[in-house]
């Protein structure tokens, strides 16, 4: 990493340009060549508790084989403290940290998403302390790779706790290697609530990627051309959700009906062939070219 960029080993910017796929509920291993074939360089790959350290060796490997960029993400944490059965960072950096020995050698492909959502609104006053302790537990063990954190108030940080407080969380890693990540919903529904957010990591020098996004939800309508156009023109990465099999009502958040490439939906068409699209503006990590990438601290 370089000031707010996400580099390769040459120096030229890593802009994440994806999608995320329900790997621990779905699995759908097919899924990783239809994602690069509609254009990404990055894959999130939804993990849980009961996905153990040989299936994560399965997902790095179909994740190389298909020239991605591999963001892991830890599922289980997501709106701790509103959301039943949901589990601390603290948890999340104990099912990374057993992981250590499946992604030793990985740091060129695999990018570390510590927690989903790590809060929802209650208690989200304690992000800082606990993303930190999670960073510094997983700089502890050894691990390497550049770290994702994500934002509290379920993602979108309407109360700016994470725009505010990622300085210092950036300062307690020793490697100096975390990117933070907005998820992007109803709270996003205006251009001008975009490129404010977007504006302000922008002044303070601080790496940022949308982490997750759509096109509507259910907190309100999303303003999807604006995320993406900012993010296009500033070089932010952006990583849709999600794939397919969404349920629970959010099934309008399929990207592809029945993981089908050939059957986008109109959220599908939209994130990969419309404007400052994914097969528009994606450009392949050099680590599968000939310098490799370092995403560097």
């Amino acid at each position: 990493m370089s000031g707010k960029n996400i580099v390769e080993a040459g120096g030229s910017p890593l802009v994440m340009r994806g999608v995320s796929h329900g790997y621990a509920w779905l699995g759908q291993d097919r899924a990783f060549g239809d994602i690069k074939r509609l254009g990404a360089n990055t894959i999130r790959v939804v993990l849980d508790s009961t996905v153990d350290a040989g299936r994560v060796a399965g997902v790095i490997a179909q994740c190389k084989a298909n020239r991605l960029i591999c963001v892991l993400e830890y599922h289980d944490t997501t709106g701790h403290g509103e959301q039943p059965g949901s589990v601390s960072l603290d948890r999340a950096a104990a099912y990374w940290t057993g992981l250590r020995k499946v992604l030793e050698g990985q740091e060129d492909y695999v990018v570390v998403n510590i927690g989903n959502e790590p809060f929802g609104n209650a208690g989200a006053d304690g992000w800082t302390a606990a993303t930190t302790a999670a960073i510094q537990t997983l700089r502890a063990a050894g691990l390497r790779h550049m770290l994702m954190v994500d934002a509290p108030n379920w993602g979108q940080d309407w109360s700016g706790i994470m725009r505010d407080n990622a300085p210092a969380v950036l300062a307690a890693d020793p490697r100096h290697n975390t990117v933070f990540s907005v998820h992007m919903y109803g709270v996003y529904g205006t251009a001008d609530k975009v490129t404010g957010y977007f504006d302000a990591f922008a002044r303070a020098g601080l790496p940022l990627v949308v982490g997750e996004f759509g096109w509507k939800h259910t907190d309100g309508d999303v303003a999807e051309d604006a995320i993406m156009h900012e993010a296009q023109a500033r070089g932010i990465g952006y990583l849709g959700w999600s794939w397919s099999g969404n349920s629970g009502g959010v099934e309008y958040l399929d990207m592809a009906l029945g993981f089908d490439p050939d059957r986008l939906t109109e959220w599908g068409e939209r994130i990969f062939n419309g404007p400052d699209g994914i097969r528009a503006t994606s450009r392949e990590a050099a680590v599968y070219g000939e310098r490799g990438l370092a995403a560097r601290g």
